[in-house]
């Protein structure tokens, strides 16, 4: 766009600050009435006790601790200095605790039960980055609502979840826990899950309050290394991390959780700008704000805060509501206040929020709704969220190459060799961040062809994992061990077609799972060349929580389906893609590297000075590989295929502009497309990406027939976040981009007034 800075002239349209729509829920009149009135009954260390969260600290219906840690957070919670539990799981152990809190503590007031309800209670749906794939917003709030109902069954009724970081950097073992690369997919896909979780009533017994995380520049640790620091200038901080969590508030996320990491040498638990300025003061938000684990007590070794005191006293006046297991609050406090070190109405508005969210959950009213044995029983595993997992699961499957329609299978297909460790293992397609899950639940991939043909003979070829594979880490993938190398090839010689289940255990992704390699761990990558050296019709099926590099696949292998780690039902929905029983339709929402040299690789970045070849070697790019990605984001096939036709921008004023655009299907199968807008603005006050996803939707077509889809795009659209954190729109020249993935678009042009 045309640089004019002048808001007087009309040509720059200031819409606000980062809090441009304040649609954050307001507070119940009622309900202030009764938090005031049991503010002025609590003593100073019963609110600091509302404050104080503690892990499981005992067998809740077990006998009483007689010493130990554990005896002192007994009597704790019997004076009322606990406010919140978490990973205490099971109706009976739930009601224990709470009658403790509601029976035996001076006022009574309930606990709020807190649980990493990532993907599911027990039935386990797919990792988050999968589900996002499926871009099927409804099915993502569906699945969060299976795992509230379940959850809530067992007498959680607060989630941290779900994850919104923005994340660019696959080496990073969270991703498996968001929704990739793209503030705007990241805000509609977490606002589904809040839905999900949250539902109409928060007060009903099958809903639990959300948690937004973590806040805020988590997922730019720098390398891909976990708990590490964070260096942002302000556009990223405005316009990728803050956006998702922004979306959140606006649709009432209850609860958010702040960061390990610092920004601008600040952490986050002691981030005034961050807690109080942003996300309380400019956004509106009523809810309350949690550490991360002992995160305010790691001011210590971030050399923010000299002691656990001083932490204590920065994080409650930077906004810091609940402490997660520190001990800070509990123990300081009270000497804080009385030495004038932390306000008093820091500590009431803190107390505030966090009983406004109990209230809001009905726990005054019942502090007993989430403890009903008959629907604990009912609910786990109930046929009807079995069924919900198989579809969200099918839908988050992403076919990356299919080459002379290898796929899909036929049953009547004779000599097929299945092979991999992974194909008949139960455990780790559960994938990571599954707390309360039962062990080798999962449906295999064995277990699910069988459904369709019994013409395939299975071998294990080799192991991902030697030993434990719980907590896994390096030094327990198999780089030794080529038993069964001979048993897989000797079988594929004789196949027509070879199913090989590759990829990574179901804990190598998840907090604290940072790798530096990508490529396929073990001896995988050496199996698979030398069963292509015997038999090059193979179907690579990838089961991972995170982007791979696999150049070699890519180029030798003529079918690859990513499938993630797709919880319960993985088995069934793998097979029912291999036989076309569904047609894939999932697009990535994380672009997969060539290398990890590449690495942090996205569709969305800047434009450098020198973007394009020049015949010397004095311009952006690498001299051994492409600049481009393996994958892009948004990439997907589908067994049939989509053709764009007829783009169209039209505008009545410049506040409403519509575009269109004609999809046909031109193969002979059913399908489901989603067609993808993007938008570059080419000038601007700051440089702006080459492109920017602005709206999505998906489709579905039967063979031959075509379809226009629409998209309005409004101020919203075309805005931004100065580097003041104020939201801008300006007038100029944008290009319009709509397709299938973010490298395969038709382009126009539009200039807004």
């Amino acid at each position: 766009m045309k640089r004019r800075l002048q808001a007087l002239s009309g040509c720059l349209i200031i819409i606000g600050s980062i809090c441009f729509s304040n649609l954050a829920a307001q507070t119940n009149p009622v309900i202030e009435k009764k938090i005031d009135a049991l503010l002025r009954r609590m003593t100073l260390q019963e609110k600091i006790g509302q404050m104080n969260q503690y892990n499981g600290f005992w067998e809740a219906t077990g006998p009483a601790p007689k010493d130990g840690d554990a005896k002192t957070k007994y009597d704790m919670l019997k004076k009322g200095l606990i406010g919140s539990v978490l990973n205490v799981n099971g109706v009976q152990n739930v009601r224990k605790l709470q009658e403790i809190a509601v029976k035996e503590t001076r006022l009574g007031i309930p606990l709020i039960f807190g649980m990493d309800v990532i993907h599911g209670q027990k039935t386990i749906l797919p990792i988050p980055l999968a589900e996002a794939c499926s871009w099927d917003l409804k099915a993502i709030e569906q699945s969060a609502r299976v795992a509230a109902t379940e959850a809530s069954a067992q007498g959680i009724n607060w989630t941290f979840a779900p994850m919104v970081d923005v994340t660019r950097d696959a080496r990073w073992g969270r991703v498996m826990e968001g929704a990739g690369e793209d503030p705007y997919l990241g805000s509609k896909v977490g606002v589904a899950r809040v839905k999900g979780f949250q539902g109409t009533d928060l007060a009903a017994n099958n809903t639990i309050a959300a948690c937004a995380k973590h806040f805020a520049g988590y997922g730019f640790v720098e390398a891909g290394r976990e708990y590490n620091t964070v260096d942002i200038g302000t556009s990223t901080l405005y316009n990728i991390i803050l956006p998702p969590f922004k979306a959140l508030v606006d649709n009432q996320v209850q609860t958010v959780m702040n960061a390990f990491n610092v920004i601008n040498g600040i952490p986050s638990t002691g981030n005034v700008m961050l807690q109080k300025d942003i996300l309380k003061n400019k956004w509106k938000f009523k809810g309350f704000v949690v550490s991360d684990w002992a995160s305010g007590a790691e001011m210590v070794q971030h050399g923010f805060a000299k002691d656990l005191k001083d932490a204590a006293a920065i994080a409650v006046n930077a906004g810091s509501d609940m402490d997660m297991e520190s001990s800070a609050y509990i123990k300081h406090l009270e000497e804080l206040v009385k030495s004038g070190t932390v306000p008093v109405k820091n500590i009431d508005e803190a107390v505030r929020r966090i009983l406004r969210v109990k209230f809001l959950l009905g726990l005054f009213d019942d502090p007993y709704k989430y403890c009903d044995e008959k629907r604990e029983k009912e609910a786990l595993y109930n046929p009807a969220h079995q069924s919900k997992a198989l579809e969200v699961a099918k839908k988050s499957i992403v076919l990356l190459k299919n080459e002379g329609s290898l796929l899909p299978l036929s049953s009547q297909q004779q000599k097929i060799a299945l092979i991999g460790a992974l194909a008949n293992d139960n455990n780790s397609p559960l994938g990571s961040w599954r707390v309360c899950s039962d062990n080798n639940t999962a449906i295999p991939v064995v277990a699910g062809i069988q459904q369709y043909t019994r013409n395939f003979t299975y071998a294990k070829g080799v192991t991902v994992y030697q030993g434990i594979h719980d907590f896994i880490h390096e030094a327990n993938i198999n780089y030794t061990d080529t038993t069964g190398f001979q048993e897989a090839i000797a079988l594929a010689s004789q196949s027509q077609v070879v199913v090989m289940v590759l990829g990574e255990s179901g804990f190598q992704t998840g907090e604290g799972r940072s790798r530096t390699e990508l490529g396929l761990p073990g001896l995988q990558q050496q199996l698979l060349e030398r069963v292509y050296a015997v038999n090059k019709n193979i179907v690579l099926v990838l089961m991972n929580g995170r982007p791979l590099a696999l150049p070699w696949a890519a180029a030798h292998i003529p079918a690859i389906l990513e499938c993630w780690q797709l919880g319960t039902q993985t088995g069934n929905a793998i097979a029912a893609v291999l036989f076309g029983s569904y047609n894939p339709s999932g697009k990535l929402v994380m672009s997969f590297p060539r290398s990890v040299g590449q690495v942090p690789i996205y569709y969305n970045h800047l434009s450098t000075g020198r973007p394009d070849s020049v015949e010397l070697v004095f311009w952006s790019h690498y001299s051994d590989e492409k600049n481009s990605p393996l994958y892009p984001f948004g990439y997907g096939l589908s067994y049939t295929t989509f053709a764009y036709s007829n783009l169209k921008v039209q505008s009545s004023n410049p506040t409403d502009v519509r575009v269109s655009v004609t999809v046909t299907n031109n193969g002979n199968r059913a399908g489901e497309e989603v067609v993808q807008l993007y938008i570059h603005d080419k000038v601007a006050s700051v440089a702006r990406p080459v492109k920017e996803l602005k709206g999505f939707e998906k489709i579905t077509l039967s063979p031959g027939q075509s379809q226009e889809v629409q998209f309005r795009l409004t101020d919203e659209t075309f805005g931004f976040y100065n580097n003041n954190g104020q939201f801008v729109v300006e007038p100029g020249d944008f290009d319009i981009m709509v397709g299938t993935n973010s490298a395969s678009v038709l382009s126009t042009h539009y200039y807004k007034n």
